[in-house]
């Protein structure tokens, strides 16, 4: 506190000051005091600071590539070669043998990984687990032990105003360390443009190359990593987005579970964050929580006895105000556990414990793709059942034959992944196994009765 006083007190001319204060004035006495700074945090946690160098082959395209008119005149013109895409990024080292965080952006579809320490070790990386919606990537340094690492903080403990620091690689020049305060918290989707996420927010600067790097507090512990900025001019001057260590530790623990792709609780429900209107309309005292407008049969929280019109206003104990944030508290509680969920109806709230499922592959997705002979060659398609709809990104109650991926003559046709088809030539589809058969006998002239993204849509081609 003295320490604090004097430094006060010599940001100002001395005939603004009273004389008590010019009295008790002094310089630092001791060695501590003298070295004030961040130096010793940043000794011991920076060599867990890593820097990721990442290599992909990338396929160029023509640039009349998907024009329905242009597309067949120059299909052979500026033909796709491939090209190796290089990428820099930084990575956090959490455990002694070897185990990395870092943003899915920065290695995701990577041939190969190098990653080089801040004492200039080297080493191969491959990735274990990766996820692009979380941007997120777990990988393993082949050959590596007795690695420096640093400690996952329970980021729901974390609280706006902490001193943090962010370490990582910017512009390729090497480690550097910034320092800044947690600027806010349940920050969802302000900084992707898909509007997903859940992020801490911080208003240390994070510059292009930081991506994957550590935000850590000042006892050394992983807050968050790095992922992007929000700048209007481009530059660090903006608010930097880091992904809790919470969703970390579970991406971790997936990891050295086997599995290469990481799975989210099924929550089987959408909603809508509570504004003032939807508030006053509800008889709450304030906004809060998410309004379930839809709820599948299959989803837990069915299960649990919630329905349409419910507000979920916690989970967990904590406030929940979008539907990322529910899903966020959903997926750093994992696959198995379960969840205690406050809800209110008709103004009477309770508490239900909802158990956290994947999406079900039920009924069976009775997955068809047609050969070589068929007319699409390489179409696939699927029953909609709950986990077709959360891989393939689809309305929550889609029913019918889902296109999961239209084959190269599906994709000249017209036909996109995601697709609903209802009907070829009049012939109505109910079933996988009915695509083909339909496809052969309408022959040689095509209509195929698609919906896209909730409109109705007629594909017509001949062969």
């Amino acid at each position: 506190m003295r320490l604090l006083t004097a430094l006060l007190i010599a940001a100002l001319p001395l005939s603004a000051l009273p004389a008590a204060l010019v009295a008790d004035e002094r310089v630092p006495q001791s060695r501590a005091e003298i070295s004030l700074s961040f130096a010793p945090l940043v000794e011991e946690a920076a060599p867990a600071v890593v820097n990721i160098y990442a290599s992909r082959v990338v396929q160029s395209r023509s640039p009349f590539a998907g024009d329905p008119f242009f597309g067949e005149f120059f299909r052979n013109f500026g033909a796709g070669r491939p090209r190796v895409q290089n990428s820099l990024g930084s990575g956090v080292i959490l455990s002694e043998d070897g185990i990395v965080v870092s943003n899915f952006h920065v290695v995701g579809g990577a041939q190969d990984i190098r990653v080089v320490l801040n004492d200039r070790r080297e080493f191969e990386a491959r990735v274990l687990l990766a996820d692009e919606e979380a941007d997120l990537a777990i990988l393993r340094l082949e050959g590596a032990e007795d690695m420096p690492h640093l400690p996952l903080r329970d980021s729901d403990d974390v609280a706006v105003g902490e001193l943090v620091l962010a370490i990582g690689n910017p512009f390729g020049v090497g480690q550097t360390v910034t320092s800044g305060i947690v600027s806010g918290l349940a920050r969802s989707g302000a900084a992707s443009e898909g509007g997903r996420g859940y992020f801490v927010q911080t208003d240390a600067p994070i510059n292009p190359g930081n991506s994957g790097g550590a935000l850590i507090d000042t006892q050394g512990r992983l807050i968050g990593v790095n992922t992007s900025i929000l700048s209007r001019s481009g530059g660090s001057n903006g608010i930097g987005f880091a992904i809790p260590a919470a969703l970390v530790a579970q991406f971790v623990a997936q990891a050295e579970a086997g599995n290469e792709t990481f799975t989210r609780p099924w929550a089987g429900l959408t909603g809508q964050p509570v504004d003032a209107e939807l508030s006053e309309s509800l008889g709450q005292m304030r906004p809060a929580g998410v309004l379930i407008s839809a709820i599948h049969p299959a989803s837990p929280f069915a299960a649990a006895g919630l329905e349409a019109g419910a507000v979920i206003e916690a989970v967990d104990g904590s406030e929940v105000n979008t539907p990322a944030e529910m899903i966020y508290r959903l997926s750093v509680r994992g696959i198995g556990a379960t969840s205690r969920v406050t809800a209110a109806r008709r103004g009477e709230t309770r508490d239900i414990e909802v158990a956290l499922i994947a999406a079900p592959d039920e009924p069976a997705r009775e997955t068809v793709s047609l050969g070589e002979r068929e007319v699409l060659p390489g179409l696939t398609v699927a029953h909609a059942n709950p986990a077709v709809i959360a891989e393939m990104g689809l309305p929550l109650l889609t029913e019918g034959v889902v296109v999961l991926d239209p084959g190269p003559w599906g994709a000249r046709a017209g036909l996109a992944a995601g697709d609903v088809i209802s009907g070829v030539n009049g012939y109505a589809i109910e079933a996988p196994r009915d695509v083909g058969p339909a496809l052969r006998s309408a022959l040689p002239r095509i209509a195929i009765e698609a919906e896209r993204d909730g409109r109705r849509v007629m594909l017509r081609f001949r062969v």
